[in-house]
């Protein structure tokens, strides 16, 4: 159980480590005020944050999610480990409950660390070193948040994290156990791993695009407040107010960022759950975790049938 936990984290880390920039350029695209718009794209937003910024704003407000990883790895491996444990069957739906489940608890560690990652992406936007810091990093921005706004404050945006995260760990699950059952994953094929990456991979984007509406809006909501002009009053006037503006297209701003970065992460976080498992437990069964929230049970000296979805 522990060697599975510290799998997920170190492969989790690594995932974030590979797709942080392309989570910044995300949230830059999505937040941008359309009447004065910064960036014309997705790579015009990276070649300007690294030549204005420097590489490292790329990375700005990674100490967040990585601060939160070891917990929501904890929390979604367990919930779903448990939640299988009681629905029995290792059918679809069950995949897509327990994963929906995960996702649902994992929020309350989520929310925060992504108000915290949000606030520090915008921080000193086209400054290559911000002449004035309002965040030291991430854990002084929640202090803040929460000296000024109480709990209320950091977990500003919490049912919209909710709206995404339940259904998008559960499709996660599902599309995961689609793929490894359409692939045929078994432990003594020569090529398990890279189906297993490219399973994780496809199953990343599949649950980005069935939820990616809710997350420009928790983006837009987080964001507000930045610089103490308050735009929203709730979920449906920030939906009102981006759509009057903008248009349906609001919804796909950041997108292709995005999607760009879902396949390298899930591929980044198994091969490093998966090399560091098999190091560890070689000849043993063992629980491989994806990025998003998934498990696959591996055997690599005996045959499995199916391996369960993380």
């Amino acid at each position: 159980m522990a060697l599975d936990f510290a799998a997920g984290c170190i492969g989790g880390a690594a995932g974030v480590l590979v797709g942080h920039p392309f989570d910044t350029v995300k949230v830059r695209l999505q937040v941008q005020n359309v009447d004065k718009p910064l960036y014309r794209g997705t790579y015009h937003c990276f070649q300007s944050i690294a030549r204005q910024e420097s590489m490292l704003g790329l990375y700005k407000g990674i100490g967040s999610p990585m601060m939160g990883l070891t917990f929501i790895n904890a929390i979604v491996f367990g919930v779903q480990g448990n939640a299988m444990r009681k629905l029995g069957r290792d059918t679809p739906l069950n995949q897509f409950l327990a994963g929906a489940s995960a996702g649902t608890i994992q929020c309350v560690i989520c929310c925060p660390m992504e108000l915290a990652k949000t606030r520090m992406q915008l921080q000193g936007t086209g400054e290559k070193k911000s002449k004035r810091k309002l965040y030291k990093n991430s854990l002084d921005c929640l202090v803040r948040i929460y000296n000024k706004e109480g709990i209320r404050g950091i977990n500003r945006g919490m049912v919209t994290t909710l709206l995404r995260e339940t259904p998008g760990f559960g499709v996660y699950f599902l599309a995961y156990d689609m793929w490894t059952r359409y692939l045929g994953c078994e432990p003594e094929d020569p090529y398990m791993i890279p189906k297993l990456l490219f399973a994780g991979g496809m199953s990343g984007i599949a649950s980005w695009i069935s939820t990616y509406p809710v997350d420009v809006i928790k983006s837009r909501l987080q964001a507000d407040g930045v610089g103490g002009v308050h735009q929203y009053n709730g979920i449906m006037d920030c939906v009102r107010q981006s759509l009057k503006k903008e248009g349906w297209r609001v919804f796909t701003r950041g997108l292709t960022s995005t999607l760009l970065r879902a396949f390298p992460v899930n591929a980044t976080t198994f091969a490093t759950v998966t090399l560091f498992l098999m190091y560890m437990r070689e000849g043993e069964e063992c629980s491989i975790q994806g990025p998003d929230a998934q498990s696959v049970q591996l055997q690599p000296l005996q045959p499995q049938t199916q391996p369960t979805s993380m």
